[in-house]
């Protein structure tokens, strides 16, 4: 498959320090990506790296978002607080692809500690070129916006 399937959209990538080199070693692999840091390795608070992909997003309709942190969780479940983002931690091929195809997520977050460079290439690629399959799936992705 070609990561660049879907040539219209923007690709927005973050990471805390935990996920800077993964993130660092998939920008080398695809410059195409708009990199939102962070920069370098001091440590820094993985909500605010979140918290510039989610705003770029909200700009951007039907942009993709990459997020890495060490494990992956952090990143997914400040992402998810954001209306139009449903962010999915993936860990493998299937969770990728169903992340997708039934929740029609627009974030996927990994864990650099836990994802070799090889996986997350792999992954994103996944992503990006998996559609949502609609159907019965529309209604609970619906679901998933409305606040409670």
């Amino acid at each position: 498959m070609n990561i660049f399937a879907k040539q219209n959209m923007n690709i927005y990538i973050g990471s805390d320090h935990a996920g800077f080199e993964l993130k660092n070693k998939v920008i080398k692999t695809h410059p195409e990506f708009i990199d939102l840091g962070t920069k370098n390795l001091d440590s820094v608070d993985f909500p605010d790296y979140a918290n510039l992909v989610c705003e770029k997003m909200k700009a951007d309709p039907g942009s993709i978002g990459i997020l890495i942190c060490g494990s992956g969780q952090g990143m997914a479940m400040r992402a998810n607080k954001f209306s139009h983002i449903r962010a999915a931690l993936v860990y493998n091929d299937e969770i990728t692809q169903l992340s997708r195809e039934h929740n029609n997520a627009n974030v996927i977050c990994m864990g650099s500690r836990f994802c070799s460079l090889e996986n997350a290439i792999k992954w994103i690629n996944i992503f990006i070129n998996t559609s949502f399959s609609e159907g019965r799936h529309r209604q609970r992705v619906d679901k998933i916006s409305q606040s409670t």
